[in-house]
């Protein structure tokens, strides 16, 4: 896929533009949206990545646009995940609801700086050593694994990283909320507020979730504009997307397997690719393994969509069954 300079340029400044924009309004009005004012940008969001995949299919082919698609829906569902840790975060660190939206912002914005360097050290890795895509697939069936093998109640817990312990025991910090200020002045002296231990806990666990999803979405393609693409658009929609279904978010009770089945599939495909590309002399002797299946666009496309509806219905019948049954008789 030839993407020429003015084309990187245009589509990350627009992004650029979106981020900035709407970080100056959410830094003079914090508010709590409403239902309606989520919902709305939230189908801009959607429409404008769907409107940027069928200008990939006319421009580019339809393999290009499909992989878009099967990377924005994946890393989309892997950021809805992320909902899951955010609204854990925000509760054990009590942010009023009028200064949730503001934080969630920032930590997008991280979550974005941080894929972004990721995006690139994978395609340089790429580049250089085909065998990377065995350790890629690897890792995401390891972390399949792990994902469905925790407990709910694993979900629900927040242990505090090495980070933010240091900023507590080594910072003065206020025990209130002052706006969506990170530090203030008192009495001469400079404390931080809890809006910085809330920013550098969302910070921190974009890194680790980002360690997830660049492996993935380089499974189902390996251009970079895309894959960041992909990316922004994932990310663009969750701020709104946490007013908008944080209730329904706690029925999506099979989430963590139908993203531990994805995660595993992808991990499978990057191996299967991998072994097609194979350089390794204790592989096939160095040679590309021929007889190992190809997994066309089309069908991960299918697969992930699948899947996807399948976790929805399944989890929302079963929380359906739950209230049925809890109500008394």
């Amino acid at each position: 896929m030839n993407v020429h300079p003015w084309v990187w340029g245009l589509t990350v400044g627009v992004a650029v533009v979106f981020l900035v924009v709407d970080v100056f309004v959410i830094g003079r009005r914090p508010h709590e949206p409403s239902m309606k004012e989520s919902g709305q940008h939230l189908a801009f969001f959607v429409a404008t990545a769907v409107i940027f995949g069928l200008g990939v299919w006319f421009f580019a082919g339809g393999r290009y646009a499909g992989e878009f698609f099967a990377g924005w829906l994946t890393e989309y569902s892997l950021s809805v995940d992320n909902l899951f840790i955010f609204l854990i975060i925000m509760s054990k660190f009590g942010v009023p609801r009028q200064y949730q939206q503001s934080a969630l912002l920032i930590g997008i914005i991280l979550a974005l700086v941080f894929r972004g360097v990721f995006i690139l050290l994978g395609a340089v890795a790429i580049n250089e050593f085909s065998w990377v895509f065995y350790i890629f697939g690897i890792f995401l069936i390891y972390t399949a694994v792990k994902l469905a093998s925790e407990r709910e109640s694993d979900e629900e817990e927040f242990k505090e990283n090495a980070l933010i312990r240091f900023a507590r025991t080594h910072l003065r910090a206020t025990p209130d909320y002052h706006g969506t200020k990170l530090t203030i002045v008192q009495n001469g002296r400079r404390y931080i507020t809890p809006m910085l231990l809330v920013l550098i806990a969302l910070g921190t666990t974009d890194l680790v979730f980002a360690l997830d999803s660049i492996p993935a979405i380089y499974g189902l393609t390996r251009e970079p504009y895309l894959v960041l693409m992909a990316n922004i658009f994932a990310l663009m929609g969750l701020r709104q997307l946490f007013f908008l279904i944080g209730g329904l978010l706690q029925r999506l009770v099979y989430l963590s397997y139908g993203l531990a089945f994805l995660l595993a599939f992808i991990g499978v495909k990057l191996f299967l690719n991998a072994l097609h590309e194979n350089e390794l002399p204790f592989i096939n002797g160095g040679q590309p393994v021929g007889w190992a299946p190809v997994i066309p666009i089309w069908l991960s496309l299918t697969i992930i969509v699948g899947s996807l509806t399948v976790t929805a219905v399944a989890s929302l019948a079963k929380t359906r069954r739950d209230d049925r049954a809890a109500r008394p008789t």
